[in-house]
């Protein structure tokens, strides 16, 4: 079964005492429901990832940035083996070139963090595994797999990219 191909952004700002931030966002429908996540979805047929991070960060919380200012930053695939259906391939972007207030959507209600308090507890539990390092500017490579239970990682390789 090939793998569904999906998207998130990380928006980031620099608050005026210096401090980072990233918009993260509170699922309040589908996949993921309940978690913070971040800003994403499916990349549509046709369509390359990052015009698809572009669009579901617009729809999902009303900020606009243009693919052109959208780094790849991460590669993830996550494998679940007891509901394969949810495999996916992830292509991971930051911005800290966006405009727009964020806004809730019917999907997401963002909110701002500070890149040094990220809610992992309240996230995948990938996260914690890579979050940090892309926010810390590592380019990298993954594969999470999942228990049973579809909530904790059983085994994950990370590598740089180059």
């Amino acid at each position: 079964m090939p793998l569904t191909s999906t998207c998130l952004c990380l928006l980031l700002r620099t608050r005026g005492d210096g401090a980072r931030e990233v918009l993260l966002g509170y699922k309040k429908t589908g996949f993921g429901r309940g978690k913070v996540v971040a800003p994403g979805g499916h990349v549509e047929p046709g369509e390359s990832a990052a015009a698809a991070a572009a669009r579901e960060v617009k729809e999902e919380s009303g900020i606009r940035v243009s693919q052109d200012a959208l780094t790849e930053a991460a590669q993830l695939t996550f494998r679940f083996p007891a509901y394969p259906s949810w495999d996916m391939d992830v292509a991971i972007f930051t911005s800290a070139d966006w405009s727009g207030e964020a806004a809730e959507s019917d999907e997401i209600r963002p909110q701002w963090f500070p890149v040094t308090a990220l809610p992992l507890d309240r996230m995948w539990d990938d996260g914690k595994l890579w979050l940090p390092r892309v926010l810390a500017g590592e380019r990298l490579r993954a594969v999470f797999s999942y228990a049973p239970d579809n909530e904790t990682v059983a085994a994950s390789t990370i590598t740089p990219l180059p």
